[in-house]
């Protein structure tokens, strides 16, 4: 009875607390904070290039972590920062969601910016806070000292719980010192004016007007008239020619006109070869090889050398350019010094078959590497609650001949140091 009595008291049903909620005074019909294409055509190969690097730089995991004098990891700090870049920056996206938006705009506009919308102290007032929220900004104008940046607005209240106008992207002016400002590593390839990326748009678009203007109805015939038409009079005449049977093609419903038996009506079969297929063609691979991409990236059958290469110049360039950004800006000098960092992980063990992963695991926990448990995730596994799996340990050599000690921390300090085995 106490448990049913609680129920009706504190529960809380989405259908029947509508009453409670306090009603927004902005909707959309789609999700406005979402980023768009501004090239003309997000069909074409520039948005499968954008799509693919975005998501695989997504799948990059940054933490707010404490290492060090030497640069060893100590531990994760669990703050609103690392809360943000782990798991929840915001009411609308996951931290995938925000890093795959954050490449979208990187890549598309050359710079972007992470604004802080939330943190526990004054940013102007204090080096020290704390970011509870954060989302990726355009950058609309450059100053000294500040930036002009559009963001999305989510808010619905104020502090005093009066409605506000949210749910809107708004211009804010913000310092430099306060937002995360990271610039394209491929920035000459991809936004400079001649660069590889923009002169394929060109091509793309110039391709796009030719196949529009193939498929607009036209007709691409030479009508052969039985006279010379060099004479001003004879132009004047044939032109009235070519207006009347314009005239008998547009008028009948089936599109049936006549011509006198000595003239002629010749067919272009095909337009001639402007060899834009060619440079399109030619500017895709350049800018594949630029950027370190290659067909079997794109359509998911590289082999493991070649995405790891890949990764290595393609991605980890804009994670570095990331993770040192944030911990330039979201992290206090003092707090540096204490050896707190903004850390970016990748798991090479995704890319080995699984034909090849036993040899591997066997080296690496022979060699006191990695433990069971961190290896078993990456095969579909479980963590094991066996202590043992926890532990860096050879099982392949007896308990009295592990270098440095033993299967326990108790028995580390109960027993002296062995000496190495020759």
């Amino acid at each position: 009875m106490g448990r049913i009595r609680r129920s009706l008291q504190h529960g809380w049903n989405a259908f029947s607390n509508q009453d409670t909620l306090v009603k927004p005074p902005v909707s959309h019909s789609y999700q406005p904070r979402r980023q768009t294409f501004s090239f003309s055509s997000d069909k074409s190969i520039i948005s499968s290039v954008y799509t693919r690097l975005a998501v695989d730089f997504s799948q990059i995991e940054f933490e707010h972590s404490r290492v060090d004098e030497t640069g060893k990891f100590l531990e994760f700090v669990n703050d609103g920062l690392n809360d943000c870049i782990t798991l929840d920056p915001n009411i609308d996206q996951t931290s995938q969601s925000l890093f795959q938006d954050l490449a979208f705009t990187l890549f598309e506009e050359g710079s972007v910016a992470v604004v802080p919308t939330e943190t526990d102290n004054d940013i102007n007032a204090t080096n020290g806070y704390d970011v509870k929220s954060m989302r990726v900004a355009r950058i609309l104008s450059w100053h000294p000292r500040h930036v002009t940046v559009e963001v999305y607005d989510d808010r619905e209240v104020d502090a005093s719980g009066a409605p506000v106008n949210g749910g809107i992207t708004k211009q804010l002016l913000m310092p430099k010192s306060n937002v995360a400002i990271i610039e394209n590593p491929f920035y000459s390839v991809m936004n400079e004016p001649n660069g590889t990326l923009q002169r394929l748009l060109r091509k793309l678009s110039l391709l796009d007007s030719v196949d529009e203007a193939a498929g607009s109805g036209k007709l691409d015939i030479i009508f052969q008239l039985p006279y010379t038409t060099r004479a001003a009079s004879r132009q004047k005449q044939a032109e009235d020619r070519r207006n009347e049977l314009l005239s008998q093609l547009k008028d009948d419903p089936l599109g049936v006109a006549y011509i006198d038996a000595s003239e002629n009506v010749i067919q272009l079969n095909r337009p001639v070869d402007n060899k834009l297929i060619t440079q399109v063609e030619y500017l895709t691979n350049e800018l594949y090889t630029q950027l370190g991409l290659t067909p079997e990236i794109m359509n998911g059958t590289a082999s493991r050398d070649v995405i790891n290469t890949y990764y290595d110049r393609t991605i980890e360039p804009v994670a570095n350019a990331v993770a040192l950004e944030f911990k330039r800006k979201f992290l206090s000098k003092k707090a540096r010094t204490l050896g707190h960092t903004i850390e970016y992980y990748r798991d090479p063990l995704k890319l080995i078959p699984i034909s090849d992963l036993a040899e591997i695991a066997d080296k690496l926990t022979r060699n006191r590497v990695v433990t069971g448990n961190e290896l078993r995730p990456k095969i579909g596994l479980r963590p094991s609650p066996d202590p043992a799996a926890d532990q860096l340990h050879n099982f392949n050599m007896p308990t009295d001949m592990q270098p440095n000690g033993y299967t326990s921390e108790e028995d580390v300090d109960e027993q002296p140091e062995l000496s190495v085995i020759k």
